[in-house]
């Protein structure tokens, strides 16, 4: 096992399992020198958003860090108020010059914006049958989500990325699309280090000799998720990499799932305003 195993998606393209996340990074010197860190360590995978406003230090670091272009998986998704399917369309042109990029390895709806999705994803059904982008996905969706998206999509999404970690297991949306092909992806998989003090953890941590953040991405690895634990510190991302000599045992699983409590770092989606 190592930072470059992949999962293959259901369209057959592998993706690495685990990546950098670069949520909250804004000032373009600092997200630069994040993927260039995370490069130099190994990281093949690289997810960002529209949103998130850094895109173009995204792709600065990919440029300057010299790594081949094919070796990399880069994930960037389209923001709620530019979903439909012109703009659809039009937003994924605006990431891909901002990125630099002449195609992309997966692009995800980041919201389900009710009455938008299903025509936003008509439009990305377009741009993977073109070679623009190698995989499709969405975030964020609840399994009634899921439903009312494949009614209508001829092309199944390979990835659903949400909020997971051990406080919000959400066990049920896991079955559901592990029963469909489609793997779960985890969007801040540590909680912001919100509950790292728990005893479990500790004792874990204690007896593997890890970090209680490794216990936790260790859980998720186990568990068959994605994970894109964001950090700009170098130090940081080589321990969240760290994860390989080790292995939880199906009673230390248990111990970590048996923290859920449904408590959650962003909104539930059913609650979220989409345009506020």
């Amino acid at each position: 096992m190592s930072l470059t195993e992949t999962v293959t998606l259901n369209n057959g393209v592998p993706m690495p399992k685990l990546g950098l996340g670069v949520y909250k990074m804004e000032e373009e010197q600092e997200v630069v020198r994040a993927v260039q860190s995370a490069l130099d360590l190994g990281y093949r995978h690289l997810d960002t958003a529209s949103f998130y406003g850094n895109e173009s230090g995204l792709g600065r670091g990919i440029r300057e860090s010299g790594v081949p272009r094919e070796e990399l998986f880069i994930t960037t998704k389209v923001w709620n108020d530019e979903q439909g399917y012109e703009e659809t369309l039009n937003a994924f042109e605006r990431s891909l010059e901002r990125l630099g990029l002449e195609y992309l390895d997966l692009y995800l709806i980041h919201w389900p914006v009710p009455g938008k999705f299903t025509e936003t994803w008509k439009a990305m059904e377009k741009l993977y049958r073109e070679g623009r982008v190698k995989a499709i996905g969405v975030c964020n969706f609840m399994e009634h989500h899921l439903e009312e998206l494949m009614d209508e999509a001829q092309v199944k999404p390979v990835v659903d990325q949400v909020e997971f970690h051990p406080r919000l297991y959400q066990e049920n949306l896991l079955r559901y699309c592990q029963d469909r092909d489609i793997h779960v992806e985890a969007w801040s998989p540590l909680a912001r280090g919100n509950y790292f003090d728990e005893p479990v953890l500790q004792e874990l941590a204690a007896r593997y000799d890890k970090t209680a953040a490794q216990i936790i991405l260790r859980w998720h690895w186990q568990l068959g998720i994605i994970i894109i634990p964001k950090s700009s510190n170098k130090d940081r991302q080589e321990q969240n990499a760290d994860l390989f000599d080790f292995s939880l045992t199906n009673e230390d699983m248990e111990k970590v799932s048996a923290l859920h409590t449904g408590e959650r770092i962003g909104k539930h989606p059913d609650e979220f305003d989409y345009f506020g």
